[in-house]
């Protein structure tokens, strides 16, 4: 029996997401078991006597609906400010050329290659001799500055495939920088932002160490560190965290569900590798 062309694909396709998605259907399921009881010693399908008594208790043993809230907020607050200046910075790069847009691009992808760990206590005395510490300021901070240098070489490889006749009529025209980049440079790039605004809300909502380095108050601390807590309830309370695990998720996948309309959609412009 012949496949039709593209069917094989297809199912290879269905298979990997089948199992990349398996982790994500047990989490859904193992929440229900009940409290109190041990790990299965097996996989199990759906708990003998499902409970929801998990979901309660991983609210009421600590503040996670605080700490979702505050994770949310920080979250609200990152994205506009880092896909401003990463997109800026992209243009900027863009519209620069020969030695310094190089010079440029291998410093960020030196940056990209530092680990995180390298910069914490220096970020730390900074802040702290600023008066920051306490606050989330030190964790909105990245923001300033693009999110990460990757998201700036996102935008720049996307803005480099619009067509420069395009920037330089748009310039003709008397536009000035601000609304090239608005009106001409940004609706021509929309599916690099919806990766980069879905890759910043996974960058801000999964930081860990930084709230526990910088916050000084429980109700302070956003969703990552709480879940640490009710990790710590030892494995007899393994559905708890789940249950905490999987209201930690769910924004995220709910943010993916709604960047796929504009992540299937075609960026518009000539290939950059030839220019």
């Amino acid at each position: 029996m012949k496949l039709r062309p593209g069917l094989g694909s297809t199912l290879a396709v269905w298979l990997v997401t089948a199992l990349f998605a398996l982790p994500m259907l047990m989490l859904l399921v193992a929440p229900l078991r009940a409290p109190g009881l041990p790990p299965p010693p097996h996989l199990e399908l759906w708990p003998a006597q499902p409970s929801l008594q998990s979901f309660r208790d991983a609210f009421s043993l600590v503040p996670l609906g605080r700490a979702v809230l505050n994770s949310t907020i920080v979250c609200l607050l990152a994205l506009p400010v880092t896909l401003l200046t990463a997109s800026w910075a992209g243009l900027a790069l863009t519209l620069l050329a020969g030695r310094a847009r190089r010079l440029l691009i291998g410093l960020l992808l030196l940056l990209a290659m530092v680990p995180v760990t390298a910069i914490w206590i220096p970020r730390f005395v900074m802040f702290n001799a600023m008066g920051m510490v306490g606050t989330y300021a030190p964790l909105l901070a990245p923001a300033l500055m693009g999110g990460s240098p990757l998201f700036v070489l996102l935008y720049f490889v996307a803005m480099r495939r619009i067509p420069p006749e395009l920037l330089e009529a748009a310039r003709m025209e008397g536009s000035g920088l601000l609304a090239i980049w608005w009106r001409v440079v940004m609706p021509l790039v929309k599916p690099s932002t919806a990766a980069i605004a879905l890759l910043s809300v996974v960058l801000f909502w999964g930081i860990f160490i930084d709230p526990l380095l910088y916050l000084r108050r429980e109700q302070q601390l956003t969703a990552p560190p709480m879940l640490h807590a009710l990790h710590l309830l030892g494995p007899t309370s393994w559905s708890i965290f789940l249950a905490g695990a999987l209201v930690v998720s769910l924004p995220v996948v709910l943010a993916f569900l709604l960047a796929q309309r504009f992540l299937w959609s075609h960026e518009r412009g000539s290939g950059w590798m030839g220019r």
